[in-house]
């Protein structure tokens, strides 16, 4: 798991130790992510299936892409197709990905890079791996994190942002046992590069076996932890986690992951991505690729899209789109 790796993590600033009359947040539940299928057929994990959407807000959904070794021939990506009223936030880990939208944003992300795409008021895109590692296969691990927004943004201009990897913040616990790259929100005084909507900050943490992070929390938001690979435990309670299960926790003021001693020896550290956003406490209406606050909203954005209203497939990308009004990503 690259992703961003450091050779010695005590040169890298600290986050700061809890203060005193810190409360360390407990777990609220932890839920086990089901196995599926997305855009052309790549093995996902739906890593907020069964969460009640109210311990998720401003987070709708998001999906852990592989880990998989694809065979030459195998790797999959999505067809051309919409969205409307949230954000896309595609974290690449291991691989490369290759991200088109009709507002004229797109890029190639690799290990560690992250591309930020504001859907708004509508846009298609298409995300899928390059020609080069369709013919050759190779490993490929990523996230898809949706952002929800506010109603008086959903209708904003659509933007794209690409988070090169270097951009990250990187950061170390208090006694380096834990490596932290920041790609939104404040974290202890440290900002990471995304630039958001909704409050909210996103990290990717890599806990040794037997380290515990505290991870200064904004009290105003809710708090999620997700584990990508490894094993350990969460809250001060110390629920135990593994490898895709994911943890809603309680109030407070700190974020507490504990890794286990012991790993696998595929998985020598705990792997986990701590998002936490202010709720937005409006009412969601959606389906499919659009995420809207009234059910009239969700059946315009259909309307919209067949009308071609949402925008056109750059010529560039013709000969290659098969636009069709599926869910996508």
């Amino acid at each position: 798991m690259p992703a961003v790796t450091v050779e010695d993590t005590t040169t890298l600033p600290r986050v700061p130790l809890p203060a005193p009359g810190t409360v360390r947040r407990r777990t609220r539940s932890v839920t086990t992510a089901p196995s599926g299928f997305e855009g052309e057929g790549f093995p996902v994990r739906r890593a907020f299936a069964g969460v009640d959407l109210r311990d998720l807000d401003p987070f709708i959904h998001m999906d852990q892409m592989g880990e998989v070794e694809y065979a030459p021939g195998e790797p999959r990506g999505t067809s051309w197709h919409p969205h409307r009223g949230f954000e896309t936030v595609t974290y690449i880990i291991d691989g490369t990905f290759e991200h088109a939208d009709s507002h004229g944003g797109g890029g190639t992300i690799s290990n560690g890079d992250t591309q930020w795409m504001t859907a708004g008021g509508g846009v298609l895109h298409i995300e899928r791996p390059p020609e080069h590692l369709v013919r050759s296969g190779g490993l490929f691990h990523g996230l898809q994190l949706w952002v929800n927004l506010p109603r008086a943004q959903k209708w904003v201009e659509p933007r794209y942002q690409d988070l090169r990897a270097e951009a990250s913040v990187l950061l170390a616990s208090p006694d380096a046992g834990a490596f932290l790259r920041v790609s939104a929100g404040d974290v202890g005084g440290h900002h990471g590069p995304g630039s958001t909507y909704t409050p909210m900050a996103m990290v990717h943490a890599t806990v040794s076996p037997g380290a515990t992070l505290d991870l200064p929390w904004d009290p105003s938001f809710n708090a999620l932890v997700y584990v990508l690979s490894g094993a350990g435990s969460v809250g001060v309670d110390g629920a135990p986690v593994r490898t895709g299960r994911l943890a809603v926790l309680g109030p407070g003021d700190t974020v507490t992951v504990h890794g286990a001693v012991h790993q696998e020896s595929r998985t020598p550290a705990l792997d986990v991505v701590v998002l936490g956003g202010r709720p937005i406490r409006e009412p969601i209406a959606m389906y499919g690729p659009f995420v809207m606050n009234t059910r009239q909203e969700v059946l315009d954005a259909f309307t919209d899209f067949s009308a071609g209203r949402l925008g056109a497939v750059p010529a560039q990308h013709v000969p290659h789109a098969a636009v069709r009004g599926e869910s996508g990503r």
